[in-house]
């Protein structure tokens, strides 16, 4: 039996013996389960460790399997080299894409400043621009997720805002040789961050004026942050280059909060957009359960066709 026949029929199995999954259902999923998203949703490393294991090239496969066509992964430029180009060629050879990778190596934006206006830190961003270009070359990737850091109180709102588009025309001038894209992330995890609403990032934007400078539309930290999401998006939308998912409580997979994921799913895809959707977010439940209750939470969110 062919490997991935295999997987789909064990996963199958797993699925009619779920409480909640009857074996019509599993029968139902049965012509369809390998089948491609409408959207294009990226898993990360982790997410099908219980069924793959812990190797991340094998959670690939894995993800392929279940209709995955596309992965993201912060910690990319972390990876030794060799572990890059073969995560790569595993994405090449099974017709895959990458998603996006964080930009900063070790000055994630709990300590990165740009606000600040120094010069330590518009050093940092150029020689981590020109480390991410090498990355993606080896792995494939185009987007690259950064994050100004945090406030500078001691300083006027605006004159931080100057600071941070300054410095992000820096990186891109880097990255528009190559064909690369910063994406911005504004974020809800604590009130230092600088970056926080769709707005101030499309601001930002377009004062940087540079295909290689977009946002990154987290929709659980705008949630979060903002709510209204349908209506911030379609506010945003020239400037939107990557979006990532995670429900709102919990940061989870959709149907386990508050968010209408099917809705937004379905506006995203009707305006057009065939990009990257980040799944970046846990798993409501723990081990192989909550593996196949994640691929049908994404399959029941993603039938609005």
């Amino acid at each position: 039996m062919q490997r991935r026949n295999f997987i789909r029929n064990a996963t199958l199995t797993s699925f009619a013996g779920l409480a909640g999954f009857s074996a019509a259902h599993a029968d139902q999923l049965k012509g369809s389960a390998a089948q491609p998203f409408n959207l294009d949703y990226a898993f990360h490393d982790g997410m099908f460790a219980a069924h793959a294991g812990k190797d991340f090239i094998e959670q690939i496969k894995y993800g392929y399997d279940q209709g995955f066509r596309s992965i993201e992964d912060n910690g990319m430029m972390g990876r030794s080299t060799d572990m890059q180009s073969k995560i790569g060629e595993t994405l090449s050879k099974l017709g895959m894409k990458m998603g996006v990778f964080v930009i900063t190596t070790d000055s994630w934006h709990w300590k990165l400043s740009l606000a600040t206006g120094k010069q330590e830190f518009k050093d940092i961003i150029v020689r981590d621009c020109k480390t991410a270009v090498e990355v993606a070359k080896r792995c494939n990737a185009k987007w690259m997720t950064v994050v100004p850091g945090n406030f500078d109180r001691s300083l006027p709102l605006d004159i931080q805002t100057a600071h941070v588009i300054d410095a992000l025309r820096r990186g891109t001038e880097i990255l528009e040789k190559h064909g690369l894209v910063m994406v911005l992330e504004p974020l809800s995890d604590n009130p230092d961050l600088f970056l926080r609403y769709s707005s101030q990032t499309y601001m930002i934007c377009k004062a940087v004026n540079s295909p290689s400078c977009k946002i990154l539309f987290d929709m659980y930290h705008m949630q979060r942050n903002e709510g209204n999401i349908i209506a911030n998006i379609d506010k945003t939308w020239d400037e939107i280059g990557y979006f990532q998912i995670g429900d709102n409580p919990g940061r989870n997979e959709p149907t386990t909060g508050e968010m209408n994921y099917k809705n937004i799913f379905k506006h995203i895809h009707k305006k057009g957009f065939r990009g990257i959707m980040g799944m970046e977010h846990g798993n409501a439940i723990k081990g192989k359960e909550g593996e196949l209750a994640l691929v049908k939470a994404y399959r029941d969110s993603d039938s609005f066709l």
